[in-house]
């Protein structure tokens, strides 16, 4: 199914945005010759292999970036960002780079401590490594900046947006998360993280971040590593599960999957709410009807854009 989204995503954007082309690596004169306003594929050297990157320049020839992260289901060939979102329309006019890492399928975009066990995976994820620092050295050859950056996740990739920004406040100038799971450390949620991760993939969540009580799990806690966003303009978006007319013409299995994870992650919005609130530190938290899919995460996406922008300086 996502495989032929694709394939209409990119004949409109051939048409609307120019060509679509893949390049192995940045020359020196890469910089003069990025297509402003264009959408265009990547594909990136790292530790894992090639990764494809799919990016829509800046309008103007800007150097800030907004990194977008996918869900736990994230395919192999395209973000879900550019193919179930307008996100791409919502930022054409604007002088920021989108960039849309390609891959990451159940792997909470963090580094592994080893390749997953269970399903004979030939390499280890890194993604920390590579969104921090193989991805952003490979994009200043395109004039992208290091240390102006946003970075935005929808589900898997919302607690990893934060966590990400957390750690690295010389690259990131804001965090988003829509619909995230931002309290893992909460009891049992690494047995739901356990299972979704084994539906999704087969992947062994003890080779992630090792078993409960690790380090690892209290490091890529938002609400645990709350203190270390102080500072960063913050936008957090969640729905409570309850249906709403965007869900109107959805399969009404998909409906009802999606009314008990958006539950879950309403919990962790709220912990993280209230977290941000006795630490006094600011952050715009919005939670309301909806569930767990991507039209709700294209309204977050548009609801943030402000902030995006005056955060990274772009007018």
């Amino acid at each position: 199914m996502w495989k032929i989204g694709a394939a209409v995503v990119a004949a409109v954007l051939v048409s609307s945005f120019g060509a679509v082309t893949a390049d192995a690596a940045p020359t020196r004169t890469a910089e003069s010759r990025v297509p402003a306003g264009r959408f265009q594929e990547l594909l990136v050297p790292s530790s894992m292999g090639p990764i494809p990157v799919q990016v829509q320049w800046a309008a103007h020839g800007g150097s800030a970036a907004l990194y977008l992260l996918d869900g736990l289901r994230a395919p192999a060939d395209h973000s879900q960002w550019v193919s179930d979102t307008d996100a791409l329309r919502q930022f054409v006019g604007d002088n920021v780079t989108l960039v849309f890492p390609v891959g990451g399928h159940s792997s909470f975009y963090t580094d592994w401590y080893r390749p997953s066990s269970t399903n004979h995976q030939r390499f280890t994820y890194k993604w920390e490594s590579f969104l921090t620092r193989e991805l952003p050295a490979y994009l200043a050859g395109y004039g992208v900046s290091r240390t102006n950056d946003a970075i935005a996740g929808a589900s898997m990739g919302g607690d990893a947006a934060m966590i990400l920004a957390a750690n690295h406040r010389n690259q990131f100038r804001f965090a988003g998360s829509f619909s995230g799971f931002l309290n893992p450390t909460f009891p049992l949620w690494n047995e739901g993280m356990r299972a979704a991760m084994w539906d999704e993939g087969n992947f062994n969540v003890d080779d992630m971040w090792g078993p409960p009580g690790d380090p690892a799990w209290k490091r890529n806690d938002a609400v645990i590593q709350a203190a270390a966003l102080r500072g960063l303009p913050m936008y957090v978006s969640s729905g409570n599960g309850v249906p709403g007319p965007i869900d109107a013409s959805r399969a009404v299995g998909d409906t009802a999957n999606g009314m008990g994870l958006e539950a879950m992650a309403e919990v962790g919005a709220e912990i993280f709410r209230d977290r941000v609130r006795a630490l006094g530190i600011p952050a715009r938290v919005d939670i309301g009807n909806g569930t767990h899919t991507w039209p709700y995460w294209q309204r977050a996406l548009a609801a943030a854009r402000p902030m995006i922008l005056a955060a990274l300086g772009v007018r």
